[in-house]
């Protein structure tokens, strides 16, 4: 007696049709057995797919912050204006031999400082004016910043950025208002994490990815708020060949001068007025 047609859906190979016509084997107990077979195996493909992806999403991240961690307590000695001193002669005739190879390598190591949060930031943007001089100094410096600054927002916002940010947005009371009240406000509060000097520069680079802002502001006010203070780091360093010839190092408590100071906080102000002046206008609405 012929068997009835296989049931749709379900897969027989040639085999397994022949052993099924001689009676050899219950038709629906091949094809059980195989079709759960090859679930538990689509099942631990699955598996291993997400952990293999899961690792790769957070790979980026867990080095920056290894690096991060290693750097603080290796580099601190070599990043710092007696290293700079003693190699000043070299940089110089180095600079006069091949500027745009110094360029790139200066670029290059500004760049991984920033990326991987390592110390040395500052003494990288003196080193810029003193080397390059105060509009190429600016450029330089700004360029490598903005440089390594995206290359940890998208480390971050590639592991934790995303299962945070649909957290946040997935929550309700205040997170849900935090998180509305900074999407409403995202080129302000993002100005406001460059101009003001009490924040340090990682967390400014951090922070922006781990709660979903836009790439495309977080970029542009990135590149525009850290002009003001990449401009002060390269007047510093214009000077610094003075300072070394007195046998003194270079003072970086100028920042805190009246003169100085005082026109970032004023754009800190600047940055601020759009939250202020929403805010105001809600609470007449209210």
């Amino acid at each position: 007696m012929l068997q009835s047609p296989p049931e749709r859906g379900k897969r027989v190979t040639d085999d397994q049709a022949r052993v099924i016509r001689l009676g050899m084997l219950p038709r629906n107990r091949q094809i059980g057995g195989n079709v759960n077979k090859a679930g538990r195996i689509r099942e631990m493909e699955d598996v291993s797919d997400s952990n293999r992806n899961s690792f790769m999403r957070h790979a980026p991240l867990a080095a920056i912050l290894t690096a991060a961690v290693v750097g603080y307590f290796t580099l601190g000695d070599y990043f710092t204006f007696e290293t700079l001193q003693e190699n000043r002669e070299a940089l110089m005739a180095f600079r006069d031999a091949n500027y745009a190879g110094l360029v790139v390598a200066f670029v290059a190591v500004y760049f991984v400082i920033v990326a991987f949060s390592l110390p040395g930031a500052a003494v990288a943007s003196v080193t810029g004016g003193f080397l390059f001089g105060l509009l190429a100094g600016t450029v330089f410096n700004v360029a490598a910043a903005s440089l390594g600054a995206f290359a940890i927002f998208w480390a971050a916002r590639l592991g934790l950025g995303r299962a945070l940010a649909a957290r946040m947005e997935a929550s309700e009371g205040t997170i849900k208002r935090l998180k509305t009240g900074l999407h409403e406000h995202e080129i302000s509060v993002l100005f406001l994490l460059r101009l003001v000097p009490a924040v340090p520069f990682f967390v400014a680079n951090l922070v922006p990815a781990l709660v979903g802002v836009r790439f495309f502001n977080y970029a542009f006010t990135t590149v525009l708020g850290i002009i003001p203070g990449a401009i002060v780091f390269t007047w510093i360093g214009v000077g610094l060949g003075e300072v070394f010839d007195r046998g003194e190092s270079p003072d970086l408590s100028l920042l805190w001068e009246p003169e100085i100071i005082g026109p970032i906080l004023g754009l800190c102000a600047l940055a601020a007025l759009p939250i202020l002046i929403k805010t105001i206008r809600g609470r007449k609405e209210i």
